[in-house]
């Protein structure tokens, strides 16, 4: 495998991630491969089912879905490079793209920090929010978090590489400020909706608060558990010069913790969404499998049909 990197280097090729030498290596290869196009199918057709239900686009909270749904695929797209070839991101950086790629796990981690602001003044100050929080000011809050990575992104790659670094731990500094709002958010949002909601008669939108707080809750779980890891080690290398090196981003297993977040984080949406899962069931679900829809169609149906003896 020596003498293929070496030819690959000499054409120009990146070579791949792994040497074949052992079982291990066919087991990453696949599941890189297998992460990848979950990751894609999965947020991909929470892209399409918001995007092609206008009842689904007119509500904030699927903004922000919509927002992060769109970087979760792009990153799953992003596996297949990243996974699959012999490629190191950040300081030192191999084969690398300029951490573009990566800085896609960065809007979401700020979009989800806006979402959360998004439900604490959709629950707590509900007149303030329905008079300044509209759904242009969330659009606009959304394409924020695409400019500010981005511009990030621009100045550590223009900026000399001792400045670039100390950028970069900058970076990594204000990611532990957001991770701990995040963590004071989700037990402030959770003692709050406990309260306020029960006391709240029974609505439409009584339930969509609850099924919004709940798929907020769950996605920061997921991404406190799934992204800690990362945090916490590149800490240790940056400031006392230990914790684990690893040989690419294909056998990172902090870095593979962080991107299964976007598999996660779609899920938890179908998971906690019936209007998301019937509009997915539409427009990408029902198309692909129309017997799928028929039988869900008539279980419908047959519930609505219950109801109505009642």
């Amino acid at each position: 495998m020596l003498l293929s990197n070496i030819t690959d280097s000499m054409t120009g090729m990146v070579p791949l991630s792994v040497d074949f030498d052992s079982p291990e290596d066919y087991f990453i290869f696949i599941f890189q491969i297998l992460f990848a196009t979950a990751t894609v199918l999965v947020a991909g057709t929470v892209v399409i089912g918001i995007l092609a239900t206008k009842a689904l686009r007119l509500q904030n909270r699927f903004i922000f879905m919509l927002n992060t749904s769109i970087c979760d695929t792009l990153v799953g797209f992003s596996v297949y490079y990243l996974g699959l070839f012999d490629v190191q991101e950040g300081y030192p950086s191999r084969n690398g793209t300029y951490n573009v790629l990566p800085s896609l796990l960065g809007i979401n981690i700020l979009t989800f920090l806006f979402a959360q602001f998004d439900r604490y003044f959709a629950v707590c100050h509900p007149f303030i929010y329905s008079r300044f929080i509209t759904r242009h000011f969330v659009i606009g809050i959304n394409l924020y978090c695409w400019v500010y990575s981005f511009a990030h992104l621009l100045a550590r790659n223009l900026l000399p590489l001792s400045k670039a670094i100390q950028l970069y731990v900058f970076s990594i500094v204000f990611l532990q400020l957001i991770v701990f709002t995040k963590v004071v958010m989700t037990i402030k949002l959770y003692v709050i909706a406990r309260y306020q909601l029960a006391r709240d008669p029974p609505s439409a939108e009584r339930e969509s608060k609850k099924e919004s707080l709940r798929i907020v809750i769950f996605v920061v779980i997921s991404f406190l558990v799934l992204w800690c890891p990362s945090f916490v080690n590149i800490i240790i290398r940056f400031v006392a010069g230990g914790g684990l090196t690893f040989r690419n981003e294909a056998t990172n297993l902090f870095a593979i913790l962080a991107r299964f977040n976007t598999l996660c984080t779609p899920s938890v949406y179908i998971w906690g969404s019936p209007a998301l899962r019937e509009a997915m069931l539409k427009t990408v679900w029902g198309r692909a499998c129309p017997r799928c829809k028929r039988r869900v169609e008539s279980c419908h149906g047959k519930a609505d049909t219950s109801k109505s003896w009642k």
